[in-house]
Order: structure tokens, then sequence, then C-alpha cells
């Protein structure tokens, strides 16, 4: 696995950065399959922040948190992410075994008035299905999810419903 460690605001230090590597290497061990780790440190207005970003065979697992302390909140984010990769394993096996992963979720959080674009992502969107894209969404904590059906091949979303379930938008001509 090839872990990818930076800092904003923040000395990154060696025994810092030590620190978080041997951490994130722990995945290695659950997961055989993951490409890349990306660890981003950040201290903004004496709050530490720790975000990282796991990707596995294309698809995105996502934490983060912040506490007081940088270290505290690398603790806080690996037991975030350990859950969400056991969330995915478990998807994987239900996959396998055939079982349907239709269960609730909860609510999704209310929209911010009055907003205006902070920030801009950009991403490949790789083929899946439905199902694979509601896992990828809640893998990332998100309330929607943008990708290209795998059988039509156009781009679709699916997001939470403030029922628990998911919609899913298809354009049509």
């Amino acid at each position: 696995m090839n872990i990818v460690t930076s800092a904003r605001h923040l000395e990154l230090t060696p025994a810092l950065k030590n620190y978080a590597e041997e951490k994130v290497a722990k995945f290695d061990r659950y997961l055989t399959n993951v490409s890349e780790a990306k660890v981003t440190l950040i201290l903004e207005k004496n709050v530490h922040k720790a975000e990282i970003l796991l990707n596995v065979n294309g698809i995105l697992i996502w934490a983060e948190s912040s506490t007081g302390d940088i270290y505290s909140s690398i603790d806080e984010v690996i037991d975030k992410l350990d859950m969400q990769v056991k969330k995915y394993k478990g998807k994987l096996t239900s996959h396998r075994k055939g079982e349907s992963d239709k269960t609730a979720v909860g609510a999704s959080a209310p929209v911010d008035e009055g907003g205006r674009i902070i920030k801009t992502k950009r991403f490949g969107i790789k083929p899946m299905t439905p199902e694979e894209a509601s896992l990828q969404m809640e893998l990332l904590d998100k309330n929607f999810f943008i990708f290209t059906d795998a059988s039509t091949g156009q781009i679709n979303v699916i997001y939470k419903r403030n029922d628990g379930n998911y919609g899913l938008i298809e354009p049509t001509k």
C-alpha cells in the first residue's frame, strides 16, 4: 500500500508522519487490495483535524476527525475508518451470499441556505451498478453519489432519502 501523508498549517515531523503511517498500515492486513492511502493532517483555528482516504480497487473509503490534539485526531479517525472498513467487508460478504443490502440509513443533513461553491473536487467515474454506488456513497459518508451505470453507460445519481431509503436519478433524452 502506498501511503501519502501531507499536512496543512502544521509541521509534519518525522515522528508524526511515522505515527500516522503505522496506524494506517494496519488496514493492509484487513484489506489486501488497498492501492493507496492519503492521510491529511490539518490545523485550523486551534483544532487538529485528520482525514484519511483509502482507495480499495477503485472504491473510496473516507473518514475524518477533529479534536484538540493531532494524535487524538489520528486515533479517532482510525477508529472511524475501521468501522467503515468493517461495513465494506460486511457488504462484500453479503453480496457474495446473494443477500440484499437494502438497509435503512439515517436521515440526510439539512441543506445550508445561501450557499456558495467553496470547494471543487474532481474524480474519475467508473461504471458500476446502483448497488455498488450506494455502497460507495455510504463508505464516503455522503448524501449522494454520481456514477456511470454499468448497464446503460449513462450518468446517474443515487441519494439518501429522509425515510432512510435511496433514490436514483436517471437521465432521459
